[in-house]
């Protein structure tokens, strides 16, 4: 709720607080007082488009600044902290300042938690705080979907567990829609990709390739391509090994012996030379290993010819040209087609996909049809129950003749809400035609038609604070009693703030702030150089009684009109108000 609402130079009034509480908070003060910049600040605050011309002559700006306090988990406290504010939070709630400036050229800014914010954020979290209604305002129903919304709220439990089912089930058909849809819309581009696919799987499996496979035939074709130096290099060190004509110191292995006989007839005169004939035995091993092994490839060198090293690179061109064509290896040519087969296996079953969306579709549409009317069946009931509550509060509002129309036609199509659309109408009097809220009503018959729909719904669609301005507007004796009645039944569930004229409304007040209106002349005694400046004061009992009774009959200080007023306040805190 509003806690307080700050004013800086607005109109007439040069600074000014509001100290603002729960319940019913009034307004009131003699005409051109600058009541109404109460209502202009809270308009500013919800980001309503700012008019230079508001500035006080003389100031360079003018503010309004409002404290709220919200209760923990409220959807502006998520907002504001998001938009970069500072919002001081306590046990049970949090503390959000929003703050309006507007120059004198014309130039606004916004501030939220004291950080500047854009307008469109300030009235972003606004509308979820305080609703205003007046002559220009914002009507808060005006909206189809707002008016569906407060109808469904309204129906309370009745509806919601159908519309949940409803929504449900309508989320599915959709998604199934957009699926058949998808399937249907791209039939030709799939089907070219599964034959793209078909062929790309032919060719890899007719190459039939192996992992590794293209490194390995690399390895092999360079082998091939320098036989004749690997046979020669292989042959000559076979014989630096083992062959007995090789020069005239003999070849490796001979040598190798010599040494190892030569030590081991003295070893036993010496442990190391023991010991180096051992690891000599150890090497004329070894060179016997290695001798046979370059036989071995000699022989297979001699039997790998032109032919294989053709057959290779026949293998390798093949491959080759599923590198090109598919992936920069083959190991990643395997890889890719395993996913195209998966693929591939997709794109087959899409008949029958399609075949099994289609069907559902159709049993689902007709089923969220049957959903939709049981939805509108109920919608009906309250939207008959919701029009004569209201129209109830219309006749004791002086408007005993206007009756609140709820129309419900059907959709030209299914919606996430089902199949009606519902619409807000005014019927000014039996035979008149039926309008839509805010067209062919004056300020204040659309702010008493507004609070009768505020009362009804107050119970199942609250908003923290409602601001009314011109709900009593030509309206006198009774009906203004009755406007104060209901203005204090709505201030049971929300905070109320109202601008008014009215002692009958003011004496239901739970907070009564006055505005007065001190004019100083200028030196040459007329008003032309002067100024005026308006000042804001929270009443307190013997300061209503005489605000009422200046309302009353203009004497303030008389004794009967004082009488009159305390015996308003009295009547109010007697009369019954309904729940």
């Amino acid at each position: 709720m509003l806690e307080e609402l700050r004013i800086r130079d607005l109109g007439v009034i040069a600074d000014a607080t509001l100290p603002l509480g729960p319940g019913l908070s009034v307004v009131t003060g003699e005409t051109g007082a600058g009541k109404t910049m109460v209502v202009t600040a809270v308009g500013l605050l919800l980001g309503a488009r700012s008019d230079a011309g508001a500035v006080r002559s003389g100031a360079k700006s003018a503010t309004a600044e409002a404290v709220l306090k919200l209760d923990a988990g409220h959807p502006a406290i998520a907002r504001a902290v998001e938009a970069g504010a500072d919002v001081e939070e306590f046990d049970g709630g949090a503390e959000l300042i929003l703050a309006r400036r507007l120059g004198a050229d014309g130039r606004s800014r916004a501030f939220l938690g004291g950080r500047a914010a854009p307008v469109g954020v300030l009235a972003e979290i606004g509308e979820t705080l305080v609703v205003v209604h007046g002559q220009s305002d914002q009507i808060r129903l005006k909206g189809a979907a707002a008016q569906r919304g407060a109808l469904d709220k309204f129906a309370g439990d009745a509806l919601a567990g159908p519309m949940a089912s409803y929504q449900a089930l309508y989320s599915h058909w959709k998604a199934s829609q957009a699926e058949l849809e998808t399937l249907r819309s791209a039939a030709r581009d799939r089907l070219r990709e599964a034959e793209s696919l078909e062929v790309a799987l032919a060719e890899i499996s007719t190459v039939d390739p192996q992992p590794g496979e293209d490194e390995s035939l690399k390895a092999e074709a360079v082998k091939l391509a320098n036989v004749e130096e690997l046979r020669i290099a292989a042959n000559t060190a076979h014989q630096a090994l083992i062959a007995e004509d090789y020069g005239d110191a003999g070849d490796a292995t001979t040598l190798v012996d010599v040494a190892k006989r030569t030590l081991e007839h003295v070893a036993e005169h010496d442990a190391e030379l023991g010991s180096a004939a051992a690891r000599l035995a150890e090497v004329g091993f070894l060179l016997n290993d290695i001798a046979t092994e370059l036989a071995s490839y000699q022989a297979g060198l001699d039997s790998e010819g032109p032919e294989r090293l053709a057959e290779i690179e026949d293998r390798r061109a093949a491959l080759a040209t599923l590198v090109r064509k598919y992936a920069p290896s083959i190991d990643e040519v395997l890889v890719w087609a395993e996913n195209a087969r998966v693929r591939f296996d997709e794109l087959q079953d899409d008949s029958t996909r399609i075949e099994a969306l289609d069907a559902d579709v159709v049993r689902t549409e007709a089923e969220l049809q049957t959903q939709a009317a049981a939805v509108s069946k109920i919608r009906a009931k309250a939207a008959k129950d919701l029009s004569g509550r209201v129209s109830a509060e219309l006749k004791a509002l002086a408007m005993a003749d206007a009756t609140l129309v709820i129309t419900r036609e059907a959709a030209a199509q299914l919606t996430p809400h089902g199949a009606d659309e519902i619409t807000f109408l005014l019927q000014p009097h039996s035979g008149a035609p039926a309008r839509p809220l805010g067209k062919g009503a004056s300020g204040g018959e659309l702010s008493r038609v507004m609070l009768a729909i505020e009362v009804v719904l107050a119970a199942v669609d609250p908003v923290p604070t409602f601001v009314f301005d011109e709900v009593d507007a030509g309206v006198g004796g009774r009906a203004a009693v009755e406007i104060g009645r209901r203005l204090a039944m709505l201030a049971q569930h929300v905070q109320v703030l109202v601008v008014t004229h009215l002692p009958q409304v003011a004496a239901f007040a739970d907070q009564h702030i006055t505005v007065t209106k001190t004019s100083v002349r200028g030196a040459d005694g007329g008003t032309a150089t002067g100024f005026t400046s308006s000042d804001v004061r929270l009443l307190d009992g013997p300061g209503r009684v005489r605000e009422l009774a200046r309302m009353l009959a203009g004497q303030e200080d008389s004794e009967s009109a004082q009488a009159h007023a305390q015996e308003l306040l009295d009547d109010a805190k007697l009369l019954p108000q309904r729940a």
